[in-house]
């Protein structure tokens, strides 16, 4: 099975791969939307501190946010005592739309949320633009001497 998620590479999403890979239990679920150009990834963690629990980093077009979650509870009482540790790492890596400055990202957590903004150019600027065509040979040259065959297709 892993061969094939290897050869796939970047075409299978995260979470297909952990899917197929069996990697369910340490995936952190998100909330992903855009609001006046800027993706927001919104995910619920409570009980951590982010400034020791939270790595977020950029990787190229990647944003990875990891968070460790430790939790200890004990009870004791006449019958004896009872003590109990949940502890796990979960990931996330959310692909973002264009080139971003990691300088431009935010983070913040409140109330058990993990939020993370991350500007992303317009719509508008990244729309398709046609790219004329020239006739010719193929090779770039301008065609066969008139011109009109350029002019023609730019319309």
């Amino acid at each position: 099975m892993n061969s094939i998620i290897r050869r796939a590479g970047s075409d299978i999403t995260e979470q297909w791969r952990r899917f197929l890979e069996g990697d369910l239990g340490s995936w952190l679920r998100v909330e992903e939307y855009r609001e006046d150009g800027t993706l927001v990834v919104k995910a619920e963690v409570p009980g951590i501190d982010p400034a020791k629990d939270v790595d977020i980093t950029l990787v190229g077009n990647e944003l990875q946010i990891e968070v460790r979650h430790e939790e200890k509870s004990e009870h004791k009482d006449k019958r004896g005592y009872r003590s109990e540790f949940r502890y796990g790492t979960f990931s996330r890596t959310v692909t973002v739309p264009g080139p971003v400055d990691e300088k431009d990202i935010r983070a913040s957590y409140d109330d058990g949320v993990l939020e993370v903004r991350i500007p992303v150019p317009d719509d508008a600027q990244a729309a398709a633009r046609k790219i004329p065509i020239t006739r010719g040979t193929g090779t770039g040259a301008t065609g066969s001497g008139t011109g009109t065959e350029a002019s023609t297709a730019q319309t």
